[in-house]
């Protein structure tokens, strides 16, 4: 409020000597633990990318529109539970499921009433879906195509992470190789088509969210992005050519200080191994970018309007930390949907963080903090000692040293297959949780300053006709469209599947041809297997 001009980054004095400067640096500089760009956000703010969907396409891209009309800067794609399982809405399965977490999606019909007068080439848009994620951007390509934009226009960032499903969110389709071979065939596709766009998110959100603590999100995270770099490279892909089509996705929790140092740890590790490790020369191929949206699991049903507060804390140390985009969760999201309203004091949010509190104007202004350094170094030491665990379960894994796509790979595959992960998540979960009941931990509104005066939330429900329209529509379209054009799409997908040959291609000659999600993933699933989970205790 002084007015009173401020240097744009601020360090050490000229001439003071400061120990382990090497490892804090300037912004812009390797190994970008203050941030990737000299200006930090006076040059470029973070994207406000709002997670969005609900019900059918239609509704959702009203949402979408008002969005937009809000100030968002860009599209986030929330699926619904039948589609992130690959599966059509009509399907006995999706029973009841239909629209009700997110938007249902079962061909590029539907991918296209999704996006009406929203122009493709003029936005980016951001996809969080694993499983199914390739056929489900197939989707998204035809309706680009429809609209008339060029493909290799497109801007923005589809997860793929099939990692952390199996880590933590559970929800795969194919036993992991044949779903690491189809990620492959997508990062090939992109390198050569579709070069602005970003093929793979590693997620830690939903690893955080399954009661993994900091280090462990960070780690695990990683972990799975060494795994996809090593993938690339196995293809025969230039590091510095796909390393910058990788982004994440980050928890923003609770604990302050504590996420602030995580993403600045995340910046150096992946920067260090990225040039070390992997020989990636030039320095986009060594930033690390990443979204974070505020922690879901933060959130009370308890005096609701706390979370309010929650979010913003959160979405403070998400910018401190140097955020490249940021979603801020609804004050109603532990209840249903957001409505309308909370949907905006969401996004308002990120608005009054951005417009009215100076923290544009001068990049990592936290930086040299005695406190945030040392947390810093400490969570990525913790980060570096589980690293050494997954590669140690790499080598036993393989003990000859012909991994087929690397050791991070080797000890991530092995560490799914027997149960490592979920069992280490799992414990810290429970000892958050026996926090919590101790009275250690304090939640207010739960184990603390209990008793609340405000009335009930109005909260958006999905109708069930919502699902009735959805499967009426889905018959329609299955009606009107060219069967037999159907089924050779489909056959020539196999085919490809059979012989090693990427699949992209006769993959969007299925969309094009209508055929559905739930066919698509269907007649894979026939071809690979589905995927069942290690028992564990």
């Amino acid at each position: 409020m002084s007015g009173d001009p401020v240097d744009p980054v601020y360090g050490p004095a000229p001439g003071d000597r400061v120990a382990g400067f090497e490892r804090i640096g300037w912004p812009g500089e390797f190994p970008f633990t203050r941030g990737l760009y000299s200006t930090g956000y006076r040059g470029r703010a973070w994207t406000i990318r709002q997670f969005a969907g609900f019900g059918n396409a239609a509704q959702t891209n009203e949402r979408y529109k008002m969005i937009l009309k809000a100030g968002g800067g860009g599209l986030s794609v929330a699926f619904d539970m039948p589609t992130l399982m690959g599966r059509d809405s009509d399907d006995p399965r999706s029973l009841g499921e239909v629209g009700h977490c997110g938007v249902a999606v079962d061909s590029a019909a539907d991918m296209e009433v999704l996006f009406k007068d929203i122009p493709l080439g003029d936005v980016t848009t951001s996809m969080t879906i694993s499983g199914p994620a390739v056929p489900v951007f197939c989707m998204y390509l035809v309706a680009a195509e429809r609209q008339g934009v060029d493909p290799s226009v497109l801007n923005g960032t589809l997860q793929t992470d099939i990692f952390k499903e199996y880590i933590a969110q559970k929800e795969w389709l194919f036993q992991p190789e044949p779903q690491l071979r189809l990620i492959g065939d997508l990062m090939e596709h992109c390198v050569r088509s579709i070069p602005a766009y970003k093929p793979l998110s590693v997620s830690g959100y939903h690893i955080r969210e399954a009661g993994a603590t900091a280090a462990q999100e960070l780690a695990y995270t990683l972990a799975d992005g060494f795994g996809y770099a090593e993938l690339g490279l196995s293809r025969g892909l230039d590091i510095d050519t796909f390393a910058p089509g990788l982004s994440f996705f980050f928890d923003a929790h609770i604990e302050f200080f504590e996420e602030i140092a995580k993403f600045r740890a995340a910046r150096r590790i992946w920067a260090r191994w990225m040039r070390d490790v992997y020989g990636a020369r030039t320095e986009k191929a060594q930033w690390l970018r990443f979204h974070t949206q505020t922690a879901g699991v933060s959130l009370t049903a308890q005096q609701p309007y706390n979370n309010v507060v929650r979010t913003a804390v959160e979405a403070l140390s998400a910018v401190l930390g140097g955020t490249n985009s940021l979603h801020t969760n609804a004050l109603d999201e532990t209840l249903a949907l957001p409505s309308e309203q909370a949907a905006e004091i969401a996004l308002r949010t990120q608005q009054v963080l951005m417009e009215e509190t100076g923290i544009l104007n001068v990049a990592d202004p936290l930086g040299g903090s005695w406190y945030v350094e040392a947390l810093t170094d400490r969570i990525e030491a913790d980060a570096e000692k589980i690293f050494e665990q997954i590669k140690e379960r790499g080598r036993r894994a393989v003990p000859d040293g012909r991994h087929p796509i690397g050791l991070m790979t080797s000890g991530i595959l092995r560490g799914i297959e027997d149960g490592w992960f979920t069992g280490e998540i799992a414990e810290s979960a429970f000892q958050y949780q026996r926090a919590l009941e101790k009275g250690d931990k304090k939640v207010v509104g739960v184990n603390c300053h209990e008793g609340s005066v405000t009335g009930a939330l109005e909260i958006l429900r999905v109708g069930h006709e919502v699902e009735r329209e959805q499967v009426r529509v889905l018959a329609a379209r299955k009606e009107a469209r060219d069967e037999a054009r159907v089924a050779a799409a489909l056959k020539e997908m196999l085919a490809a599947a059979r012989d090693g040959s990427n699949m992209i291609e006769p993959m969007l000659e299925a969309v094009r041809a209508e055929a559905t999600l739930g066919e698509i993933c269907g007649a894979l699933r026939e071809e690979w297997g589905s995927y069942t989970e290690p028992a564990g205790f």
